[in-house]
């Protein structure tokens, strides 16, 4: 066996090695030699991590979680966190705070794409200007997620909040093994990363290099028209073994699956969520509303692919899409929880405002859909105390939208102003 699963992980390299290559691939560090600054600083008042101080003032605020309208509304923030929220009149305005005018505008909590490969400081402004200010990594090659991550720690006006998954657990890991001496042994597997070792060394190497959640899969890729999203790649005593390996480490497992077979083996392996999901069927949709277990079907993604220049990725893209429309809607009449992601890859990210429109179009109800990039997809990142909300001791992140999103949704795609941790941006 050509992997020790008995051997410690080096500590000093995870932190001070690794992730310094990491914040340099994703731009977020001048040089190699900046290592130490990858260390993650701690949390809360010690670490310095300090937000901004503004009083939106003047707009139209929606709460997701209720659906209550508050016009000519004052949100107040301090170092980053909403203070008060309400009417104005009803809620005092600090002296000497920035004021940003709102009039004209509606206000919302920032927005939560559940499935997004940022791999670049770039792509995280990018997905900041789409109203995204927390967000879950659907893995990256490098660990460039944690990179970002901790940028987003330091420097909030750069990057989405983020959960990280850092490398992706598949049977092929190709030049991820690169990503760090404790994969590439991996690399002599004749049959890649299939035995329980395996796939328990890949796990662990994400935990020890700080990796939020793990990411799997069930099923070949839907994007390359040499692969067939049907093909299972890992059974299911394979994906409880992947579990239950993140489980030592309290981490959840977000899993992409395309066929039933696949879908059911992913969810009763106790995936956290189910990712792509497009032939999921009514046993798995129910087992899922008894687990628990989360929803996030990349609609835009799919969308994406009926639009490829690639005859079969576009062919599969137009049959896929109706598909997945229907199982939506009926993971929602299940009461299935849903989040809303994009799975925005390869530089471009997509607004996870479109995400929201193709729920509504799935089915849901304008505010649910909203939900599914707020309340709902803050609730599977475990930040449904923090954000998706606008309330008092939440995260003072914002989106200044140009009218009534429950009345168009297409306007989440084009805040015309986005505030993250109390800074507009």
């Amino acid at each position: 066996m050509c992997v020790d699963v008995h051997q410690s992980l080096p500590a000093g390299l995870t932190r001070r090695g690794v992730l310094a290559g990491a914040a340099v691939l994703a731009g977020t560090l001048a040089a190699p030699g900046a290592a130490a600054a990858a260390a993650p600083p701690p949390s809360g008042a010690a670490a310095g991590v300090r937000g901004g101080d503004l009083v939106i003032e003047g707009g139209t605020l929606l709460d997701p979680a209720t659906g209550r309208v508050v016009e000519d509304a004052v949100v107040v923030i301090r170092d980053g966190v909403v203070t008060a929220a309400g009417r104005a009149g009803a809620v005092r305005v600090p002296d000497g705070v920035r004021v940003l005018p709102a009039h004209g505008r509606w206000v919302l909590p920032g927005l939560t794409d559940a499935h997004v490969h940022l791999a670049t400081a770039a792509e995280a402004r990018a997905a900041l200007r789409c109203g995204v200010t927390s967000a879950r990594s659907g893995s990256t090659s490098f660990y460039q997620d944690v990179a970002l991550r901790e940028l987003a720690r330091h420097s909030p006006a750069l990057a989405p909040r983020l959960r990280a998954a850092g490398v992706f657990v598949t049977p092929v890991l190709g030049d991820t093994v690169l990503a760090d001496p404790d994969l590439t042994p991996l690399a002599r597997e004749r049959d890649g990363v299939r035995s329980a070792e395996a796939l328990r060394r890949v796990v662990d190497v994400n935990a020890a290099r700080g990796a939020d959640v793990i990411k799997t899969r069930a099923n070949e890729r839907a994007g390359l028209p040499d692969q067939d999203p049907l093909v299972q790649v890992y059974s299911h005593e394979q994906l409880s073994a992947i579990v239950a390996a993140a489980r030592r480490h309290g981490k959840g497992v977000l899993c992409h699956s395309y066929s039933e077979k696949g879908c059911h083996d992913a969810v009763t392996a106790g995936v956290r969520s189910l990712e792509h999901g497009v032939f999921v069927g009514e046993r798995t949709l129910r087992e899922m509303r008894r687990r628990d277990t989360y929803f996030t079907p990349t609609l835009t993604a799919i969308a994406g692919l009926a639009e490829d220049p690639d005859p079969v990725l576009a062919e599969r893209g137009r049959t896929f899409l109706p598909v997945l429309k229907r199982a939506v809607r009926a993971a929602y009449e299940m009461g299935v929880p849903l989040a809303a992601g994009t799975d925005s890859s390869g530089g471009t990210v997509d607004p996870v405002g479109r995400e929201v429109e193709l729920m509504h179009a799935a089915g849901l109800p304008a505010l649910d859909a909203l939900r599914t990039a707020t309340t709902g997809a803050a609730r599977l990142l475990g930040l449904d105390r923090t954000v998706g909300r606008l309330a008092r001791g939440y995260a003072g992140d914002a989106i200044l939208l140009a009218g009534d999103p429950l009345a168009d949704l297409a306007l989440l795609k084009a805040p015309v102003g986005v505030v993250r941790a109390g800074i507009p941006l």
